[in-house]
């Protein structure tokens, strides 16, 4: 049975879609609820964000004897999955690679967002702000980032994740009928808010990272 919270997000979102003139499918079903996500740990977000941030860096081009020094400070060599670990170790990754990875900032602010690092996630329609971003885990160590980090509610991150699927969904259809994404949405930053919102509620029995599905 469908829950009345899960209706009222739905509706809620739906509502700023239409305010905001995106196109979405009221078929759409609602996400999980309070009672059935299963919402990462602090912790588990915290040295998600982390490893997040210097893949990404890296594939911005920070030198690789850097790289591993940060690795090194932040004690992260058993904090990258898989995917991440052949590009952070490899001294020459290929150009496509460096670009799929710095889309990865679009994920680190996402968690910080979600470690209260972040005040509001905004509108999916420019890329985050990297400098704010990549300043937050500079200015402290892993202990210190972990520490001062306050994991928002369920119902917050249900909130975001309800949203931006339905984001999702108008830009897939935009892309399905080679349209632009629509309302001046980010097509880019909405399918890497996606992939984080989804790895942050758990979706489809809590998968791995690397294998996030961002279904619409």
């Amino acid at each position: 049975m469908v829950s009345k919270n899960v209706l009222e997000r739905k509706q809620k979102s739906e509502t700023i879609l239409q305010k905001e003139e995106v196109p979405f499918l009221a078929s759409l079903p609602v996400i999980e609820d309070e009672e059935t996500a299963q919402i990462r740990s602090l912790e588990e977000i915290a040295w998600r964000a982390m490893a997040l941030n210097i893949v990404a860096v890296k594939g911005e081009g920070l030198e690789q004897e850097r790289v591993l020094e940060i690795i090194k400070q932040y004690n992260l060599e058993d904090a990258f999955s898989p995917k991440e670990r052949t590009f952070i170790y490899n001294d020459t990754p290929s150009e496509h690679d460096r670009i799929q990875f710095v889309w990865r900032y679009e994920g680190y602010w996402v968690l910080l967002w979600a470690l209260n690092y972040i005040d509001e996630l905004g509108r999916p329609d420019e890329i985050c702000d990297v400098p704010q971003a990549v300043r937050v885990m500079i200015d402290c160590s892993a202990e210190e980032f972990i520490r001062d980090a306050k994991r928002r509610t369920a119902s917050e991150i249900l909130d975001a994740a309800d949203l931006i699927y339905r984001y999702s969904w108008a830009c897939v259809d935009a892309r399905i009928n080679d349209r632009p994404a629509p309302a001046g949405l980010d097509a880019g930053v909405v399918y890497e808010r996606h992939y984080a919102l989804n790895w942050l509620i758990g979706y489809d029995d809590n998968a791995d990272w690397d294998d996030i599905s961002t279904d619409t």
